[in-house]
């Protein structure tokens, strides 16, 4: 098959590769869409692979090809998606459902090979089957949106409460729409580009801050009374956002970091005593898992994207490349700022 492997720092070529072989409790899924994520840019960019070659790719969508040897509930044309963690169900955390803690775990696309190829094989319990009417593009997000979701879970999040989004990026878009189908009284976005703040007022945010214009810590603030915001949810992974969270929080609020820092980050004591001083809730949430794997962050996605309340808007799309140009549409991340939404690979016809 082809697939775009990458060889070494900035170093993706399309190529041949083996094509996997179906084991006993796998499926093989010919790979339609798959997209980049944040994750993947330093495999790429910044000697970030664990190995080398390797077939990066964790968020996909395709169609079963082929079923392993005892697998059941799945046939040959479903429609799936990949949940891309592999835990060992053996350890004290797995054992507990926190499957996302696993420290003895696999991931297709980091730790063994992913979706930026034609096919991928996976275990039966990663394909998550969805209705076919979900477009193929749409279906390789079901991760980001797992993970926005599970950030919601982890912070304890209940309805009827104010919220703030922090970073209007794929993940910020998800976790402002599971915010609202699960009952948010109030959601502010907060973002540096305007072309992201409408397109999360498209999604259902009430209001949006522009955090580039001077003031807009008291606007925002405004926009609560002054109380501040009962759940702040931050999404980039920005030093800025981060420290944002801790002022926009209100009195015994519930603040949650879904995004991963890639820089260091500080407080100064004022900043700081922020927590200590409203008393609010403080947690980080990583990937997407719950009991009985992979959990309902998938069952939900897949349930809420079929009825049509989790929406899909064509601008959540940056730009689409066919697979072969795999490496044109990475180089596009050495200049991050001019990336505005997700990167989507997408898998030409097979010849004839």
């Amino acid at each position: 098959m082809k697939a775009a492997v990458l060889y070494g720092n900035e170093d993706i070529r399309y190529a041949d590769w083996e094509t996997p072989v179906c084991r006993p409790g796998t499926v093989k899924v010919r790979v339609r869409a798959t997209g980049i994520c944040g994750s993947d840019v330093p495999r790429v960019l910044n000697h970030g692979a664990h190995f080398y070659p390797v077939v990066l790719g964790h968020e996909f969508s395709g169609d079963v090809v082929e079923i392993g040897e005892g697998v059941e509930g799945l046939k040959v044309g479903d429609t799936v998606s990949g949940a891309p963690l592999v835990p060992c169900m053996k350890c004290a955390d797995c054992q507990q459902g926190n499957f996302s803690l696993c420290r003895h775990y696999s991931f297709i696309g980091s730790r063994e090979q992913g979706s930026f190829a034609e096919y991928v094989v996976i275990p039966a319990a990663n394909a998550i089957k969805y209705d076919p009417s979900i477009p193929y593009e749409q279906a390789a997000m079901f991760e980001p949106s797992t993970v926005a979701v599970h950030g919601l879970l982890q912070a304890r999040y209940r309805g009827g409460e104010t919220v703030a989004i922090l970073g209007c990026g794929t993940i910020g878009i998800f976790t402002l729409q599971w915010a609202k189908i699960l009952g948010a009284k109030q959601i502010v976005a907060f973002d540096i580009d305007d072309g992201r703040l409408e397109l999360a007022k498209r999604m259902g945010a009430n209001q949006t801050v522009n955090t580039l214009k001077e003031g807009f810590m008291e606007e925002a603030k405004a926009l609560t009374g002054g109380r501040g915001f009962e759940n702040v949810l931050e999404t980039a992974g920005n030093p800025v956002t981060m420290r944002m969270a801790f002022e926009l929080a209100a009195n015994k609020a519930k603040v949650c970091f879904i995004g991963t820092p890639h820089t260091d980050l500080t407080f100064t004591p004022a900043q700081w005593e922020n927590m200590n001083r409203k008393e609010f809730y403080l947690t980080g949430s990583w990937m997407s898992y719950s009991a009985p794997f992979p959990g309902k962050e998938w069952t939900l996605t897949a349930h809420c994207f079929a009825d049509g309340r989790l929406k899909f808007d064509p601008s959540m799309i940056f730009r689409k490349f066919p697979l072969s140009q795999a490496a044109e549409a990475f180089a596009l991340y050495k200049n991050p700022r001019d990336v505005h939404g997700k990167i989507m690979l997408i898998n030409e016809e097979p010849e004839k």
